[in-house]
């Protein structure tokens, strides 16, 4: 048995709430060509059968009175739920960003490392090509 260490991502992903799965489910869902597809079919339907199918006992005869308030109650909602997703994605990217600043200074404090092992090593050769010079000369 493997022990992966987990990403970035899969830790963020299960620290979330019911709330913002669900937010990103349907910013994903809403924000589809098949939900508008869906919604223009479902409006397309509505108004067939109110229209023709039901012509003298419609349940929302035309100008769709009930179609409107539906179609209100939903603007409503989507632009909460798109809201809630924006503000999400902005905590998700200013965490993304605070990930990589710590990435980028554990990296520069190991590269100043390096450097300095580096430099000790540039000491140590020129101190052996002294002594070795020296041996040569004497």
């Amino acid at each position: 048995m493997t022990d992966q260490q987990k990403t970035w991502h899969d830790q963020h992903k299960a620290s979330l709430t019911k709330g913002q799965r669900a937010a990103d489910i349907m910013r994903n869902g809403m924000g589809s060509w098949p939900f508008v597809g869906g919604f223009i079919g479902f409006m397309m339907i509505w108004a067939a059968i109110n229209t023709w199918a039901l012509a003298t006992n419609a349940w929302d005869p035309y100008p769709y009175i009930l179609l409107n308030l539906l179609l209100s109650m939903l603007a409503g909602l989507q632009g909460a739920i798109l809201l809630i997703a924006a503000k999400r994605q902005d905590a998700i990217a200013a965490a993304m960003a605070q990930h990589d600043y710590d990435t980028n200074v554990k990296a520069k404090e190991e590269i100043e490392l390096l450097m300095a092992i580096n430099s000790q090593q540039l000491e140590i050769l020129k101190e052996l090509r002294e002594l070795a010079t020296a041996k040569a000369v004497g």
